[in-house]
C-alpha cells in the first residue's frame, strides 16, 4: 500500500515524539531526577515517592481533560490548533528540563508534569487525526505503520543518546550534562519531525462550531456518557480494551523490576529495551498487513493470544535467556495490538465526533496500568515470586479476550 504525503506526515508525528517517550519518560529522566533530588538531601525512598506522585498527577490531569478536549477538537478548525498548542507545550517543557539548574528538583517535577500534559494531549489529537487521513479500508495499515515508525524513531533517537552516554559527551560532559543534552535531543527531534503534520494534515471531519464551543463541549461529553448505551458495541470494546491494554502496559512497566529480581544487570535491561523496540518496528507493520488480509479483529485476537502465552511462559522465568525470549515475544505483538486497537476504534466511532471518543479511549489508556500493577504486586507478595505475579496478568487478557471475542464480527457496521 502506497501512502500519500498527508499520511506520511501523520505517521512521522509518531516518529517525532518517540524520542520523548524513550529518553525522557523511560530511560533518562527517572534516573536523573533521583540523582539530583538525592544530591539536594532528599532520601532515596522520598525521591521515588515524589517521582511516582508526579507521574500520577500528570496522568490524572490528562485523563480528566481528555474527553472535554476531544469534544472541543471536533469543532471545525480546533483540532489542528489544539494539536499545535499541546505539542508546543510538550516541546518547550522538554527543553526546560535541560535548562533548569540541577538543584531545582521541585521545579523539575513541575516542568515534567507539564511536559506529560503536552505529550499526552498531543497524542490525543494525533490519534483522532487518523480518521481524517484515512478511510476505513486503509486505517489498519496506516495505524500500524505509525506505530512501527514510532518504535524505529525511538530506537534511533536513543542510540544517538547512548553515543553521548558511552563517550561522556565525547569526553567533554559530566553524567548530569549528558542527561540534559539528552533532553535537548528529545525536544529537537520532536520539533523537526513535527513540522510535516502541521503543514500537510488537515481536519476533514468536523462539527459546525457553535457560539459557545467550551460550554457545548462540556454538554456533549455528559450527553455521551448518559447515552453510552446507544453506542453499545463501542462501549463493550472500550471495556475489553481496558482489560487487555492494562496487561500490555503492566508487562512493559514491570519488566525492569522483574528482570532485576532474577539478576539481570541494568546494562542488559537497556539492551533488551532496544531490541524490543527494534522487533516491534517490523511486527507492527506486519500486523497491519495481516489485518488487511483478514481483519483488525483477527489481529487483535492473535495479539491477545500471544500475550496469554507470554504470561504462562513467565512461570518458567529463571534465566537471562528466558527473559530475552519473553522480551522478543512482547516485541512481536506490543505495537500490533496498540495499532489495531486504535484503527478498530477509529473505524467504529462517529467520524465527526472522533476526537471526543478518542478522549474516552485515552482515559482508559491512561488508567489502564492501575489494576495490573496491583495484581502483580499482591500475587508477588503472597507467593514471594515475581514470575508468578507476572503470570497472574493472564486474568486480564482472558477477560479482554472473552469480552472482545463476544463482539460480532460486523461490530463496525452496527456501532
Amino acid at each position: 500500500m502506497k501512502l500519500t504525503k498527508e499520511q506520511w506526515s501523520w505517521v512521522f508525528y509518531d516518529w517525532a515524539n518517540s524520542g520523548y517517550g524513550i529518553i525522557v519518560t523511560t530511560a533518562v529522566l527517572p534516573i536523573y531526577f533521583k540523582t539530583v533530588a538525592q544530591a539536594s538531601g532528599v532520601t532515596a525512598a522520598n525521591a521515588t515517592a515524589f517521582w511516582g506522585y508526579a507521574n500520577s498527577v500528570g496522568t490524572l490531569l490528562v485523563a480528566l481533560l481528555a474527553p472535554f478536549l476531544g469534544a472541543l477538537a471536533d469543532y471545525q478548525g480546533f483540532k489542528k490548533r489544539l494539536l499545535v498548542a499541546f505539542t508546543t507545550l510538550g516541546m518547550v517543557m522538554t527543553l526546560g528540563l535541560a535548562l533548569l539548574p540541577s538543584n531545582q528538583w521541585q521545579w523539575l517535577l513541575v516542568i515534567y508534569v507539564l511536559s506529560v500534559l503536552g505529550y499526552s494531549g498531543g497524542n490525543l489529537f494525533y490519534d483522532s487525526f487518523l480518521t481524517d487521513v484515512s478511510g476505513d479500508a486503509q486505517m489498519d495499515r496506516i495505524s500500524s505503520v505509525g506505530y512501527g515508525f514510532g518504535y524505529l524513531g525511538g530506537v534511533i533517537a536513543f542510540i544517538l543518546f547512548m553515543v553521548l552516554e558511552f563517550t561522556n559527551g565525547f569526553g567533554r560532559l559530566s553524567s548530569l550534562a549528558v542527561a540534559r543534552w539528552g533532553f535537548v535531543l528529545a525536544a529537537v527531534w520532536w520539533i523537526i519531525f513535527f513540522v510535516p503534520i502541521v503543514k500537510n494534515v488537515h481536519q476533514r471531519h468536523a462539527l459546525t462550531s457553535p457560539g459557545a464551543p467550551l460550554r457545548q463541549s462540556w454538554s456533549r461529553v455528559w450527553q455521551t456518557i448518559a447515552h453510552l448505551r446507544q453506542h453499545k458495541y463501542l462501549a463493550w470494546f472500550l471495556l475489553a480494551y481496558f482489560c487487555y491494554i492494562d496487561g500490555v502496559d503492566t508487562i512493559f512497566t514491570m519488566a525492569t523490576s522483574i528482570g532485576l529480581d532474577i539478576g539481570i544487570t541494568s546494562t542488559t535491561l537497556i539492551m533488551v529495551l532496544l531490541v524490543v523496540q527494534l522487533v516491534a518496528f517490523p511486527f507492527s507493520i506486519l500486523y497491519g498487513w495481516l489485518a488487511s488480509k483478514t481483519s483488525a479483529r483477527t489481529g487483535i485476537l492473535l495479539a491477545i493470544g500471544v500475550y496469554l502465552l507470554i504470561c504462562l511462559d513467565a512461570l518458567r522465568l529463571h534465566t537471562v535467556t528466558d527473559f530475552w525470549v519473553l522480551a522478543v515475544l512482547v516485541g512481536t505483538s506490543q505495537g500490533g495490538i496498540q495499532a489495531l486497537s486504535r484503527s478498530y476504534f477509529g473505524r467504529i466511532v462517529p467520524k465527526d465526533r472522533s476526537s471526543e471518543f478518542f478522549g474516552f479511549y485515552n482515559i482508559l489508556g491512561k488508567f489502564s496500568a492501575v489494576l495490573g500493577p496491583i495484581l502483580v504486586g499482591v500475587v508477588t507478595q503472597l507467593t514471594g515470586q515475581s514470575r508468578i505475579g507476572a503470570a497472574s496478568l493472564a486474568i486480564l487478557f482472558v477477560l479482554g479476550l472473552v469480552i472482545f471475542g463476544a463482539l460480532p464480527k460486523d461490530a463496525a457496521d452496527n456501532s
